[in-house]
């Protein structure tokens, strides 16, 4: 899957995710897929629409039915790519807020089949449509975890749009040698609010803040995660979405006192699902 964003390097940024099973790939309708029998890869792309929320339902459904049926039956880790993400429709509403009707709509019907919400990012891309990719798993290695400092977001108030976004703060997958933790896209909101509207070293802070919480041993202890924990620094696969390219020189020195000297991190300037985001952050502990 190709996106289209800026990373002010003018080098194309590949993600990879490699298993040591042998894998099969192939297409389903319009979609992608790769699985090796225990993870499953799915990617699809919607393309531009003058009204979203009954396209991305389909978009939906069709996954979460195709996933089920092969038996992958715990969401990992979703990425929902979306061009012109706080634009108007052509209803004039925000397109993340149509987005998020569909996409709820979706997991309302296949709830029995998928009752937790796993992480997420809901972000911007510089091509109108969506893109749509996650990895799935088997059964039983998964827990989903929300964040003592904010709000679920499938929590959220009517304010925020007429469906509440569909996913959890970070997710831990169980594996034979190695877990992971999938950190959702995280941006500087407490609570359901966001925070230092217009100041973007505080919101990066802010932003950093709510990782180190969100991956602590003390949170994961409550998720009944014991023995495990980590720090912000751990974070790895990181990426950084910055909204206004003046920013990105601020947000790289603070990322810069903050990961380690080979922590992988890539940045790109995009649109954030709110108006008022200037950051979103993202990555993996292992």
């Amino acid at each position: 899957m190709t996106v289209h964003m800026v990373n002010g390097s003018g080098i194309a940024v590949e993600e990879v995710w490699r298993t040591d099973r042998p894998v099969r790939s192939g297409a389903w309708g319009e979609a992608v897929f790769s699985e090796d029998g225990e993870l499953l890869f799915y990617a699809a792309r919607l393309g531009p629409q003058p009204i979203y929320r009954e396209r991305v339902r389909e978009l939906y459904e069709n996954a979460l039915r195709f996933t089920w049926e092969r038996g992958y039956t715990d969401l990992v880790r979703m990425w929902n790519l979306i061009g012109d993400i706080t634009g108007p429709n052509a209803e004039g509403a925000e397109i993340y807020r149509d987005f998020c009707v569909g996409r709820a709509e979706a997991f309302a019907t296949w709830e029995a089949q998928f009752p937790q919400l796993p992480a997420a990012t809901g972000i911007g891309t510089l091509s109108p449509g969506i893109d749509l990719c996650f990895l799935a798993t088997k059964q039983g290695r998964t827990v989903h975890l929300e964040n003592p400092r904010q709000t679920p977001a499938y929590q959220y108030p009517s304010r925020y749009g007429p469906r509440s976004p569909s996913f959890a703060r970070a997710t831990f997958l169980h594996g034979e040698q190695t877990s992971s933790l999938f950190v959702s896209g995280t941006a500087s909101i407490l609570g359901e609010d966001t925070a230092h509207a217009g100041d973007i070293e505080r919101q990066t802070l802010e932003t950093l803040r709510n990782i180190d919480v969100l991956v602590g041993r003390d949170n994961l202890s409550r998720h009944g995660l014991h023995g495990y924990g980590y720090a912000v620094q751990d974070l790895d696969q990181v990426k950084v979405y910055v909204r206004d390219p003046e920013h990105i020189a601020t947000v790289r020195d603070i990322c810069a006192q903050t990961f380690h000297s080979e922590t992988e991190i890539a940045y790109f300037n995009v649109g954030v699902c709110r108006p008022d985001l200037l950051v979103e952050i993202e990555g993996v502990c292992r």
